[in-house]
Protein backbone atom coordinates (compact mmCIF):
# COMPACT_ATOMS: atom_id res chain seq x y z
CA UNK A 1 0.00 0.00 0.00
CA UNK A 2 1.36 3.52 -0.83
CA UNK A 3 0.57 6.12 1.15
CA UNK A 4 0.84 10.05 0.78
CA UNK A 5 2.00 12.08 3.81
CA UNK A 6 1.29 15.89 4.29
CA UNK A 7 4.32 17.00 2.76
CA UNK A 8 3.88 15.19 -0.20
CA UNK A 9 6.08 12.49 -0.49
CA UNK A 10 5.49 8.88 -0.86
CA UNK A 11 6.09 5.70 0.73
CA UNK A 12 4.91 1.82 0.62
CA UNK A 13 3.35 1.06 3.79
CA UNK A 14 3.60 -2.58 5.06
CA UNK A 15 0.35 -3.90 5.36
CA UNK A 16 0.50 -6.98 8.10
CA UNK A 17 -2.72 -6.50 9.44
CA UNK A 18 -4.32 -9.82 10.74
CA UNK A 19 -0.78 -11.44 9.58
CA UNK A 20 0.42 -15.02 11.72
CA UNK A 21 4.14 -13.34 12.56
CA UNK A 22 4.23 -15.44 15.95
CA UNK A 23 7.71 -16.65 16.58
CA UNK A 24 8.99 -14.38 13.94
CA UNK A 25 12.62 -12.69 13.88
CA UNK A 26 11.71 -9.10 13.33
CA UNK A 27 14.71 -7.53 14.84
CA UNK A 28 16.02 -4.58 13.44
CA UNK A 29 13.23 -4.02 11.15
CA UNK A 30 11.55 -1.18 9.80
CA UNK A 31 8.19 -1.27 10.62
CA UNK A 32 7.33 2.24 10.96
CA UNK A 33 4.05 3.36 9.60
CA UNK A 34 3.32 -0.04 9.35
CA UNK A 35 -0.17 -1.89 9.68
CA UNK A 36 0.45 -4.51 11.96
CA UNK A 37 -3.57 -4.27 13.68
CA UNK A 38 -4.93 -7.47 14.72
CA UNK A 39 -1.72 -9.20 13.52
CA UNK A 40 -0.28 -12.22 15.90
CA UNK A 41 2.76 -11.60 16.94
CA UNK A 42 3.23 -13.65 20.24
CA UNK A 43 7.10 -14.70 21.09
CA UNK A 44 8.09 -12.46 18.21
CA UNK A 45 11.47 -11.27 18.39
CA UNK A 46 11.08 -7.20 17.57
CA UNK A 47 14.27 -6.70 19.56
CA UNK A 48 15.71 -2.61 17.93
CA UNK A 49 12.66 -2.36 16.06
CA UNK A 50 11.55 0.66 14.46
CA UNK A 51 8.03 0.54 15.10
CA UNK A 52 7.14 4.16 15.13
CA UNK A 53 3.62 5.30 14.34
CA UNK A 54 2.57 1.42 13.26
CA UNK A 55 -0.64 0.62 14.08
CA UNK A 56 -0.48 -2.55 16.65
CA UNK A 57 -4.04 -2.28 18.14
CA UNK A 58 -5.86 -5.39 18.67
CA UNK A 59 -2.19 -7.07 18.24
CA UNK A 60 -1.07 -9.63 20.06
CA UNK A 61 2.95 -9.00 21.15
CA UNK A 62 2.53 -11.26 24.48
CA UNK A 63 5.96 -12.35 25.54
CA UNK A 64 7.37 -10.44 22.56
CA UNK A 65 10.86 -9.08 22.85
CA UNK A 66 10.37 -5.46 22.66
CA UNK A 67 13.80 -4.26 23.80
CA UNK A 68 14.83 -0.97 22.57
CA UNK A 69 12.27 -1.15 20.38
CA UNK A 70 10.78 2.58 19.06
CA UNK A 71 7.05 2.26 19.69
CA UNK A 72 7.00 6.48 19.71
CA UNK A 73 3.57 7.28 18.32
CA UNK A 74 2.32 3.52 18.13
CA UNK A 75 -1.50 2.93 18.36
CA UNK A 76 -1.00 -0.24 21.09
CA UNK A 77 -4.80 0.11 21.95
CA UNK A 78 -6.33 -3.29 23.31
CA UNK A 79 -2.85 -4.44 21.91
CA UNK A 80 -1.76 -7.72 24.73
CA UNK A 81 1.19 -6.76 25.51
CA UNK A 82 1.56 -9.37 28.82
CA UNK A 83 4.76 -10.77 29.69
CA UNK A 84 6.21 -8.99 26.86
CA UNK A 85 9.97 -7.43 27.12
CA UNK A 86 9.32 -3.91 26.95
CA UNK A 87 13.09 -2.98 28.80
CA UNK A 88 14.46 0.23 26.71
CA UNK A 89 11.42 0.86 24.65
CA UNK A 90 10.62 3.94 23.50
CA UNK A 91 7.05 4.84 24.11
CA UNK A 92 6.65 8.47 24.20
CA UNK A 93 2.93 9.11 22.57
CA UNK A 94 2.37 6.05 22.09
CA UNK A 95 -1.71 5.34 22.58
CA UNK A 96 -1.45 2.14 25.69
CA UNK A 97 -5.77 2.83 26.40
CA UNK A 98 -6.87 -1.06 26.78
CA UNK A 99 -3.52 -2.31 26.56
CA UNK A 100 -2.71 -5.25 28.31
CA UNK A 101 0.79 -4.87 30.24
CA UNK A 102 0.34 -7.10 32.55
CA UNK A 103 3.52 -8.79 33.75
CA UNK A 104 5.65 -7.15 30.96
CA UNK A 105 8.98 -5.34 31.91
CA UNK A 106 9.01 -1.69 31.54
CA UNK A 107 12.42 -1.46 33.34
CA UNK A 108 14.29 1.55 31.73
CA UNK A 109 11.53 2.50 29.37
CA UNK A 110 10.19 5.56 28.26
CA UNK A 111 6.99 5.39 29.72
CA UNK A 112 4.00 7.63 28.96
CA UNK A 113 1.98 9.94 31.02
CA UNK A 114 -0.54 10.74 29.02
CA UNK A 115 -4.16 10.55 28.40
CA UNK A 116 -3.26 7.97 25.88
CA UNK A 117 -1.97 5.45 28.70
CA UNK A 118 -5.15 6.01 30.77
CA UNK A 119 -7.41 2.14 31.24
CA UNK A 120 -4.30 0.30 30.54
CA UNK A 121 -4.02 -3.10 32.30
CA UNK A 122 -1.01 -3.93 34.68
CA UNK A 123 -0.30 -5.47 37.32
CA UNK A 124 0.49 -4.72 41.21
CA UNK A 125 4.22 -4.85 40.22
CA UNK A 126 3.80 -1.83 37.88
CA UNK A 127 2.10 -0.14 39.77
CA UNK A 128 4.69 -0.42 43.20
CA UNK A 129 7.82 -0.14 40.69
CA UNK A 130 5.93 3.83 39.48
CA UNK A 131 4.85 4.49 43.51
CA UNK A 132 8.78 3.69 44.16
CA UNK A 133 9.84 6.52 41.41
CA UNK A 134 7.40 8.43 42.99
CA UNK A 135 8.38 8.44 46.47
CA UNK A 136 12.29 9.04 44.78
CA UNK A 137 10.85 12.62 43.41
CA UNK A 138 12.19 15.89 45.37
CA UNK A 139 8.79 18.19 45.83
CA UNK A 140 7.44 19.53 48.76
CA UNK A 141 5.07 17.08 50.54
CA UNK A 142 2.93 19.21 51.94
CA UNK A 143 0.13 16.47 52.21
CA UNK A 144 2.13 13.59 53.26
CA UNK A 145 1.71 11.19 49.97
CA UNK A 146 5.46 9.55 50.42
CA UNK A 147 4.34 8.48 53.85
CA UNK A 148 1.41 7.44 52.67
CA UNK A 149 2.97 5.30 49.67
CA UNK A 150 6.44 4.45 51.07
CA UNK A 151 5.95 0.78 52.90
CA UNK A 152 3.72 -0.35 49.46
CA UNK A 153 6.62 0.95 47.11
CA UNK A 154 9.46 -0.64 49.82
CA UNK A 155 8.12 -3.79 48.41
CA UNK A 156 8.61 -3.47 44.94
CA UNK A 157 10.90 -6.14 42.46
CA UNK A 158 12.88 -3.43 41.09
CA UNK A 159 13.93 -2.30 44.30
CA UNK A 160 15.29 -5.72 44.79
CA UNK A 161 16.57 -6.59 40.93
CA UNK A 162 18.77 -3.16 40.90
CA UNK A 163 19.85 -3.02 44.54
CA UNK A 164 18.12 0.25 45.65
CA UNK A 165 17.94 1.48 48.92
CA UNK A 166 15.05 1.37 51.31
CA UNK A 167 12.49 4.74 51.18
Amino acid sequence: MIVKFKDGTEREIADLSNADLSNADLSNADLHNADLSNADLRNANLRNADLRNANLSNANLSNADLRNADLSKADLSKANLSNADLRNADLRNAELRNADLRNADLDFSCFPLWCGSFDMKTDIEFVKQILYHVSRLDFDDTEGIKDAIREFANTASVKQRHNLPNL
